[in-house]
C-alpha cells in the first residue's frame, strides 16, 4: 500500500529530490511556509483537510502541502470554499511575515500569488461572485478554430469596468491575506509545532497532523525497510585445462583411479 501511495504521489506531486542541498535557513523558511498553508486550511470552517505536508523537495517545489479536496467541491465550488482556498494559499506568505521581518520575505510564495490572483479574477469575471459587479460574466471567449482551436479572450467591457474588476480582485486577495495573517497569529503555537516537526521529520501525514492539531500524541510512522539489492554473482572464471574443448573427449582419469 505504501508503494501504491508513493506511485500516486510521484505522478501528482513529482519525484522526491532528496539529493538537493538545502541550507538550514531555507529548510526553516520552507517548514514555516508549508505549516502556514496547513494551519490556515485546518482553521477555517470551509478549508480542505490536509492530506500531507512535506519539506522534501518534489519536482520544482521546495516543499508542499497536499489537500484532500472533495470532488463535489471541485465541480460546484461555493464562494465560501473559494475564499478559504485563497486564504490557505496565502498562509505560507502570512507565516513568513509572522516569523521574519519584512525585508526577509522570500520569493517562495510566487506560485501561490499566481494561483490566488487567478482564482480571484475568475470569481469576479467568470463566476459572478462580486457583490459590487453582480452576476455578470466579463470577457468574451472566442474559439479560433483554424488555429488549433485556441481560446482567445476579448474584452467586452469599458475601461471603468476594468478598473472596478481590478479593484474587486484586489479586495478579495487583500481580505484573504488578512484572514491568513489572523489565523497564523491565532494558532501560532500549532504553527510552531508543525514547523518544528517538519524540521525534525520532514513529513507529516494526514493522521499525524490531525493528532498534532488536537494535541494528541503523534503516531509514529514505521518505514518498511526495503531489502538491499544483491548484485548478480558472476560465474566462476574458467582456468585452462579444466574443461574439454567443444567436441573433445573428457580428460582421462589418472591410472589407478
Amino acid at each position: 500500500m505504501a508503494d501504491f501511495d508513493e506511485a500516486i504521489e510521484r505522478v501528482v506531486l513529482g519525484p522526491e529530490r532528496k539529493s538537493r542541498i538545502i541550507s538550514p535557513r531555507e529548510r526553516k523558511v520552507t517548514a514555516y511556509h508549508e505549516a502556514g498553508h496547513a494551519i490556515v486550511s485546518q482553521a477555517l470552517p470551509h478549508g480542505d483537510p490536509v492530506r500531507k505536508i512535506t519539506i522534501i523537495p518534489r519536482g520544482m517545489a521546495g516543499g508542499l502541502t497536499w489537500y484532500l479536496t472533495e470532488d463535489e467541491d471541485q465541480r460546484l465550488a461555493t464562494r465560501a470554499w473559494l475564499k478559504s482556498k485563497l486564504a490557505s494559499a496565502l498562509g505560507g506568505r502570512a507565516a513568513e511575515e509572522l516569523i521574519y521581518s519584512e525585508d526577509e520575505i522570500t520569493t517562495g510564495a510566487s506560485n501561490d500569488l499566481e494561483q490566488v490572483t487567478s482564482i480571484a479574477r475568475r470569481m469576479v469575471m467568470r463566476w459572478g461572485m462580486s457583490p459590487k459587479l453582480g452576476p455578470i460574466a466579463y470577457g468574451r471567449k472566442d474559439e479560433l478554430v483554424f488555429l488549433g482551436r485556441e481560446i482567445s479572450e476579448q474584452r467586452d467591457f469599458s475601461e471603468n469596468v476594468a478598473h472596478e474588476i481590478d479593484a474587486e480582485v484586489r479586495r478579495l486577495v487583500t481580505e484573504a491575506h488578512d484572514t491568513a495573517k489572523a489565523m497564523v497569529e491565532k494558532w501560532r503555537v500549532k504553527l510552531d509545532e508543525t514547523a518544528n516537526y517538519l524540521l525534525e521529520n520532514e513529513t507529516l501525514e494526514m493522521d499525524q497532523f490531525e493528532a498534532l492539531w488536537k494535541g494528541e500524541p503523534i503516531p509514529v510512522r514505521v518505514v518498511e525497510a526495503k531489502p538491499p539489492e544483491v548484485p548478480p554473482v558472476a560465474p566462476p572464471a574458467e582456468t585452462p585445462n579444466t574443461r574439454p574443448a567443444t567436441g573433445a573427449s573428457p580428460m582421462p582419469l589418472p591410472a589407478g583411479a
